[in-house]
């Protein structure tokens, strides 16, 4: 018999119906699960159990009342939730994963999370992530290091590396995160989740910027689908967000037969694809095409030269971040974030802007290499799993920072859906994660595909809920 908190969003809503769980006990049994685990996880920045439990009561007092909150066909009253700490809640800081960050509590939440707080969901409490968003680890100069669940020796991935340990650690069904490069779906990949980066503006976000999404991270894909009925609502605070569709986000039956799907195994750019990753994606690959999908090798499209091009712009963006910190708030920001930001000053504006056009050809690429194909199948990251205190995959050498995003961000630069799902793991024991990416706004499909792999994969391991 499973404990309340390691229920999925489903079953804690078919519960809440019938009466036979109650959205108290559960949120008692999550926040029990965080005290247990998080002194050796440290996943998350704050938690209120006050404010969850009343939450919870008051969701609860709905289920009884039979007035529960449905957005969408899906309810999400009373399921318990973490939040990544860069999504702006009303009342609370937002450190952005560094010690130089403006405290002052923010007035209103975000776009992300108001859905949520108006579908009833129980916010538990704000997901750490790296200095500025800038790493794909769990290392940050303001929160202690985050560490993987099923490895503690190991990296959970990032930026958002504390939703990802939430995940894992089975802090509850439902976590938010965001991603410009790769960052739900890295760690997601990592901690053995569901991870969708979504199409962009499905899911309107506050900042917008040039590919970056919130989605859900989550530990089958039914919840993920859940999460995006509440999520994929409008709001005019971004001004990239999608016009609003009439998606059946829970019609997730779709038979493989006949799908042409395209299988990436080079990135074309960045680190070789590790032979533990190979054997996973490319036995995940036979079991698509067992069911009937039709897979094609695909090509790489993206080369060195376009990858250093969108490190190089994000650098520069990232330099002028720095460069507007007084000089004892640089010298506390990491130093490998300050060393990657600031070699992307003093660059002439002809040399930014070639950097600029190369993510144009990006996106220009990426669509024409994949238009043909229903999905896409690749590795979600070339490499298995690092050691949990360094920043950067790549033997950690802050020169090669993105060496590792060269399967994830053509889909944020070309808006299109991407989602990891865990295809096995490597000798650490750490999962691998397998890419199912879609045509631009076939999320549904993304997610069809996915849960349709859910059925066909091999017996998954047991989750590490607890703490060792």
């Amino acid at each position: 018999m499973s404990r309340l908190n390691e229920l999925t969003a489903a079953e804690m809503t078919d519960g809440f119906a019938s009466g036979a769980l109650s959205p108290v006990e559960v949120t008692r049994d999550v926040l029990a699960q965080i005290e247990l685990c998080e002194g050796q996880l440290n996943s998350l920045w704050t938690v209120d159990p006050d404010i969850a439990l009343t939450a919870a009561s008051a969701a609860e007092d709905r289920w009884r009342r039979g007035a529960q909150i449905v957005v969408n066909g899906v309810s999400l009253d009373g399921v318990p939730v973490t939040i990544k700490e860069n999504i702006a809640t009303a009342g609370v800081a937002m450190p952005l994963g560094t010690t130089v960050s403006d405290m002052t509590p923010r007035p209103t939440d975000a776009p992300p999370a108001a859905r949520l707080r108006e579908a009833g969901a129980v916010f538990l409490g704000r997901t750490t992530m790296p200095d500025f968003g800038m790493l794909s680890s769990g290392l940050s100069s303001f929160h202690r290091l985050a560490r993987n669940p099923w490895n503690t020796a190991m990296n959970p991935g990032g930026s958002s590396a504390g939703a990802g340990v939430a995940g894992a650690a089975g802090y509850g069904p439902i976590h938010l995160g965001t991603d410009i490069g790769g960052s739900i779906r890295l760690p997601a990949a990592w901690c053995g989740l569901v991870g969708l980066k979504p199409s962009l503006g499905r899911v309107p976000i506050d900042p917008p910027f040039m590919g970056r999404a919130a989605g859900p991270m989550t530990r089958t894909v039914r919840d993920a689908a859940m999460a995006m009925a509440v999520l994929a609502q409008p709001d005019s605070r971004d001004y990239r967000a999608l016009p609003p569709a009439d998606i059946d986000w829970l019609d997730l039956d779709r038979d493989l037969s006949g799908l042409r799907i395209g299988l990436l195994m080079d990135a074309g750019c960045g680190m070789a694809v590790d032979p533990q990753v190979t054997d996973a994606v490319t036995a995940a690959a036979r079991l698509f095409q067992d069911a009937g999908a039709v897979i094609e090798p695909l090509a790489p499209w993206m080369s060195p030269d376009l990858l250093q091009a969108l490190d190089d712009f994000w650098r520069t963006r990232a330099g002028l971040d720095v460069q507007a910190l007084d000089p004892a708030q640089r010298q506390a920001i990491l130093p490998v974030i300050r060393e990657w930001a600031e070699t992307g000053l003093g660059r002439s504006g002809e040399d930014v802007y070639r950097s600029y056009a190369a993510t144009v050809e990006i996106r220009r690429l990426t669509v024409a290499a994949t238009v043909a194909f229903d999905l896409v199948l690749s590795p979600v990251s070339p490499n298995v799993s690092f050691p949990a205190d360094w920043a950067y995959p790549a033997q950690n050498d802050v020169a090669r920072a993105m060496a590792h995003i060269g399967f994830t961000a053509p889909y944020n630069i070309s808006e299109q859906p991407a989602i990891s799902v865990p295809c096995g793991h490597d000798a650490a024991g750490v999962p691998i994660g397998l890419q199912i990416s879609g045509r631009r706004f076939d999320d549904l499909g993304v997610l069809r595909a996915a849960r349709a792999w859910e059925g066909i994969r091999p017996t998954p391991r047991p989750w590490p809920f607890a703490a060792s």
